[in-house]
């Protein structure tokens, strides 16, 4: 009974993909938009009837839709795999789905791309649930492709503007460099455990390694460079604040509530390979904690709302990568959870704000939107409450909490000191964020003149629940999945609990009080110390990200591109093409003489006569 609702859950995008794909332009923005939505409206209660199923006592069950390729033992299938991971990850994508594509007919009204606008969307959904609900790692990786397909198709959806052009090729490139990674990964696990099924793949690593051993440690590196660039980890990370070119519900849909946690997703569900490599799972936890920091610096430093919310996602999903390192990945999967709830709802207030001002997105040309754009503030404030972690009452505040609980619990107080660091951190790009956005005064006549959408159905419903959602209600959602996963090495203690909880509070209420200083008593004071000295020095490596971007230019562009200027010129290649250039020359000769003129030729006739009698009479021994 299980599997017609979960082919029902991906199939509905598919067709909504095709019908849209294939009309040639002749549906209408309105008749585009019903489609689009209606489909992942469709796909959301398909996964709804699922979890019913499960929840009713069906369980976790596996099916073959139908043989994809066979080669000798070689056989990958179009095959399915349902539990509570995977019932999990399509209640996200579904529902959050569902909610930004709706918010997003409101946002694209009035754009003439909006049939391809959606048709892209809803193939990304479609490939979101293969990646999630594939069986077998090579039905994984079309879906892994698939997603980065369709997130450069809508980094540059305004591909009018060559600058979206180039942040949608950034992205595609420096994700292709994770996708060549994980690739190797996936031959080497066949190569040496003959499958692809991800549960024999468990079954089988476990049988032929042990703890430690170098060939599944390298198979749980490649596979962690995959995870890297897709979930924009250091130190491929530096495409996610390009991507925010695209239309602000494709930031929230792709780049913050589902494929940039694909790599999340990845590393839970092959945990077994990596508690094979132990290493590798540290090394998991420390790229998380150098990520959450360098990108929560970075956000305190920008001046595009989009681009403080993309510095957001990265630095929270370095709070995943720190719940996988530190063996805790039910409590990844519950931040994975509540991270979309409002960090979807904090992208869509941002649409708001943005669309309301005629697309000013400038902190510096907003602010004293708060009276003019209440519901888009009140999203911010529950969304921003959400993401600091305002204790008790946000979802943030419950897996963040778990996080940091096992951290310490399993005795990485390293991860421990990064996660409160950047909790406090946090409170301070957020404060910032809200107060330069919607208070003060007005930057500019656009947002002096803002209106607040007035669709209660795609613009007021959508951030409503979400809001919701972001609460503890969406904590309380969360299924944990703990008979899924090994149990994390802090999970028999029992004290302590409650002084981290005090702490993570503390940290988070001196944060927003410092924060509340410096940006609302403190504000000139602040400005003038970002502007001169060591503070304009930190502004400048902050705003750039702390020039990764220019290291890499430096590294690697920019050397590739003189390779290119003198192999433009290369004599091997030149000496390879002179018999192509000779041939060309006698071919036109030949061509000439060929012009159908008698008098040409008796001409021809008579000078080659003569060239041979003057050869006769001067060389008169030659001819003998």
């Amino acid at each position: 009974m299980m599997d017609l609702p979960v082919t029902l859950s991906f199939i509905c995008p598919l067709i909504g993909t095709l019908v849209l794909a294939l009309s040639s332009g002749r549906l209408g923005p309105r008749v585009s938009s019903l489609i689009g939505v209606v489909s992942i409206g469709l796909a959301a209660l398909a996964t709804a009837w699922a979890i019913s199923l499960y929840v009713a006592g069906e369980g976790a069950v596996g099916f073959t839709l139908w043989t994809w390729i066979q080669a000798g033992a070689f056989k990958p299938t179009i095959g399915l795999s349902v539990d509570g991971l995977a019932l999990v990850m399509m209640a996200v994508i579904t529902g959050v789905g569902f909610f930004i594509h709706l918010f997003a007919a409101w946002y694209m009204a009035g754009d003439a791309g909006v049939t391809r606008f959606y048709a892209w969307m809803n193939l990304f959904v479609f490939s979101m649930l293969i990646l999630v609900l594939a069986d077998n790692l090579m039905l994984l990786f079309l879906g892994w492709e698939g997603v980065g397909l369709c997130s450069y198709l809508l980094i540059g959806y305004y591909y009018q503007d060559s600058a979206n052009g180039r942040a949608a090729f950034k992205a595609f490139l420096v994700t292709r460099v994770g996708d060549l990674l994980l690739a190797l990964g996936l031959f080497l696990l066949f190569n040496e455990l003959g499958t692809l099924d991800i549960q024999q793949v468990m079954g089988r690593a476990a049988e032929a390694w042990s703890v430690g051993d170098p060939t599944a440690t390298v198979a749980a590196l490649l596979i962690l460079g995959g995870a890297l660039g897709k979930s924009a980890q250091v130190p491929l990370h530096t495409w996610l604040p390009d991507a925010m070119a695209g239309p602000t519900p494709v930031s929230a849909l792709i780049h913050a509530a589902t494929m940039v946690t694909a790599g999340v997703y990845l590393i839970a569900r092959l945990n077994g390979l990596f508690l094979l490599a132990p290493q590798v799972l540290w090394l998991v936890g420390v790229i998380g904690a150098v990520s959450l920091l360098l990108a929560a610096f970075a956000a305190l430093a920008q001046t595009d709302i989009k681009r403080v919310l993309a510095f957001s996602t990265m630095s929270q999903i370095g709070y995943m990568f720190l719940a996988l390192g530190a063996g805790a990945f039910d409590a990844a999967i519950f931040h994975l959870v509540t991270h979309a709830f409002f960090k979807a709802l904090l992208f869509l207030s941002a649409g708001a704000v943005i669309t309301s001002c005629h697309h000013e997105q400038d902190m510096a040309r907003l602010g004293g939107l708060r009276k003019r754009l209440p519901l888009a503030y009140a999203g911010f404030l529950v969304g921003g409450s959400a993401l600091v972690a305002l204790p008790l009452v946000t979802a943030g505040f419950y897996s963040k909490d778990e996080i940091l609980w096992q951290a310490m619990a399993s005795g990485h107080q390293g991860f421990l000191l990064a996660g409160l660091l950047g909790a406090f951190l946090t409170c301070l790009y957020t404060v910032r964020l809200i107060v330069g956005t919607f208070h003060g005064d007005y930057g500019s006549d656009n947002a002096r003149h803002a209106e607040q959408g007035s669709n209660p159905l795609t613009h007021h419903l959508p951030l409503v629940v979400l809001a919701g959602l972001s609460t503890a209600l969406g904590a309380w959602l969360y299924p944990h999945l703990d008979d899924l996963f090994p149990a994390p090495p802090g999970a028999s203690a029992e004290t302590g609990h409650t002084l981290l909880q005090t702490l993570a509070t503390g940290t988070v209420i001196a944060g927003l009080a410092v924060a509340a200083w410096l940006f609302l008593a403190r504000r000139r004071w602040l400005q003038q110390q970002a502007s001169r000295g060591v503070g304009a020095l930190l502004w400048r490596i902050w705003h750039q990200a702390w020039g990764v971007d220019a290291f890499y230019d430096r590294l690697l562009v920019k050397p590739w591109l003189f390779l290119v200027r003198v192999l433009r010129h290369d004599v091997v290649n030149m000496a390879m093409n002179l018999p192509a250039l000779l041939s060309r020359i006698l071919n036109g000769g030949l061509v000439r003489a060929q012009n159908g003129r008698i008098r040409s030729y008796a001409t021809v006739m008579v000078l080659g006569a003569t060239i041979i009698l003057l050869a006769l009479v001067l060389f008169p021994g030659g001819a003998a």
